[in-house]
């Protein structure tokens, strides 16, 4: 099951679910519907109902979900009960401050070995977690048999470190470099641009909250001339 092929919609759906279910759980709620989930998660109802059908019959009409067992469906099909190590390249800024972030603490992933250019870094422990030159990234990837990395090198060489990534066999990538990554089809990136991110977030406040404003301005002249 845990392989079966999904939507990506759905995968990246799957973990903001399960996280949520945990809320629950903890607070001794014992069942949820999909009405309930929506309002929690700002995912449509008929959506959720979508992505739960993927893997058959996991709720009751007129009774909702189980909130235990939904859970741990979800804890096989994340694979949450296997701990994944995970590499850091790049140990600057952000760098520097996902090693003090601790994954393993509310999921399964934990980074266990960051890499840099930096001489100053090289062979020494930040947050618990060894640092090694970048000189031995692709040995220390293939031993350790490390699969994602998390990539938050400066942009100029972050198609080079990509391409040595994928000459050891990593899997996936999460991408904190503005570069779209060129990588063959079995290699999965994830983009995270946090300044085209944060644009958009000030085009959206901008354009739309002045948009609300107008609405919200014309509906009371319009109240006040009746």
């Amino acid at each position: 099951m845990a392989t079966k092929k999904i939507p990506k919609a759905t995968a990246k759906r799957l973990p903001i679910y399960y996280r949520y279910l945990s809320v629950l759980l903890s607070a001794n709620k014992r069942r949820v519907s999909s009405t309930e989930l929506s309002e929690a998660v700002q995912v449509d109802s008929a959506t959720i109902r979508r992505d739960f059908s993927y893997f058959g019959e996991l709720g009751k009409r007129g009774y909702g979900y189980d909130v235990e067992s939904l859970l741990n469906f979800f804890k096989g099909i994340l694979n949450q009960d296997t701990l994944t190590n995970v590499a850091l390249v790049g140990v600057g800024s952000l760098g520097s401050a996902l090693l003090n972030y601790n994954f393993h603490q509310d999921t399964n992933l934990r980074i266990s070995a960051a890499f840099d250019t930096k001489p100053e870094l090289a062979n020494t422990v930040k947050s618990g977690i060894p640092i090694y030159p970048a000189s031995e990234m692709q040995k220390q990837i293939k031993e350790q048999q490390i699969d994602a990395v998390i990539l938050t090198v400066p942009s100029s060489t972050s198609q080079k470190v990509a391409d040595q990534l994928v000459s050891v066999g990593v899997k996936g990538i999460l991408n904190f470099t503005p570069v779209r990554l060129s990588v063959p089809k079995n290699v999965q990136v994830q983009n995270i641009d946090l300044t085209n991110e944060l644009q958009t977030l000030i085009y959206f406040i901008k354009n739309y909250a002045e948009n609300n404003h107008d609405l919200n301005f014309k509906n009371k002249l319009a109240t006040g001339l009746k």
